[in-house]
């Protein structure tokens, strides 16, 4: 049976702990893998815009030594011409091994899954799921603490509509120990199903609005950006886009030890004065985002990797 990836939840914490121990492995040995994939062609099917997502899934399968085609955006697909999801997910099927899908419309992702004959990763499904973006996140944080357990992580920004922030905190959610703050504006708060989510759980999470309140109790801290393209109302955007603006001033409050995250693209939620602190990890967790979607893709296409690995 073909396999996808629709949500983090879809690999158990055991199979993720292999896919991460795997990653880590491609980063230290990339000759290893070189040409893994030869002969394998990933459609990379883009219905929005993206630069770090859509281009990291293509490095990943270029140095897995396969090939990539695909469209970067719905306009210049037949999706122009009305064509469905589904059959495109049919069409595409013919073409490659693996599709890689991203849509604005929450579910498109899990339909292409069911009318495609080959695997299928959802790129990212309107604000609902960004399943690799999650991986990515789970893995430098572990590379950073050398585990997923025992942290607090705070999340600063737009909590609504981020739906790197609902994937990793219902990925997180299945550790030990991992506490949460949520640091948004009342119109950004996360949406009620999460905290539902970690009521019935019995996980400890915080609300508040000011970041300075509590980015000195924080072991990581996830930044995101205040996304135009989710809000109905210019208004209400140009109010909030600037609600948060992580600086100097504000770094030295938080621990020696403490992380920042952003998923980019940073818009100005981040000073670029922070760039050069030790304890930006951006654009590390950029480069870790191409290891996990190596070891996504031989996993999902079943291909035989030699033994041996190394854990982060």
């Amino acid at each position: 049976m073909k396999r996808d990836l629709l949500t983090p939840l879809d690999f158990s914490k055991e199979e993720l702990n292999s896919l991460f121990d795997l990653a880590c492995d491609i980063e230290a040995n990339p000759a290893k893998y070189a040409h893994a994939c030869e002969g394998k062609k990933m459609a990379t099917c883009f219905y929005e815009p993206s630069t770090r997502t859509r281009l990291s899934h293509e490095a990943a399968m270029l140095n897995l030594g396969g090939k990539t085609m695909g469209f970067a955006s719905a306009a210049s697909s037949s999706a122009s011409k009305g064509e469905t999801v589904a059959d495109t997910a049919r069409v595409i099927s013919c073409f490659a091994d693996i599709m890689v899908i991203r849509h604005p419309k929450e579910g498109a992702a899990a339909v292409a899954a069911h009318y495609a004959t080959i695997p299928v990763i959802n790129a990212g499904d309107g604000g609902h799921q960004h399943p690799t973006q999650t991986l990515t996140d789970m893995m430098t944080i572990r590379s950073l603490r050398g585990s997923l357990d025992n942290f607090t992580i705070g999340f600063c920004g737009d909590l609504k509509f981020g739906r790197t922030v609902h994937s990793l905190v219902t990925s997180l959610a299945r550790y030990e120990n991992v506490k949460f703050v949520f640091i948004s504006p009342p119109e950004l708060r996360v949406p009620d199903y999460i905290t539902e989510m970690l009521n019935e759980k019995h996980i400890k999470y915080t609300e508040v609005v000011r970041m300075e309140d509590v980015i000195g109790s924080l072991d990581i801290l996830y930044m995101t950006r205040v996304q135009k393209e989710r809000f109905f109302n210019e208004d209400d955007y140009v109010r909030l886009k600037d609600f948060y603006i992580l600086n100097k001033d504000k770094m030295a409050l938080a621990k020696k030890d403490m992380y920042v995250l952003h998923p980019l693209p940073r818009v100005n939620e981040i000073a670029t004065e922070i760039d050069d602190d030790p304890r930006a990890a951006y654009f590390r967790q950029v480069q870790y985002g191409v290891y996990v979607r190596e070891a996504l893709i031989l996993t999902l296409l079943n291909i035989h990797v030699p033994e041996g690995g190394q854990t982060c």
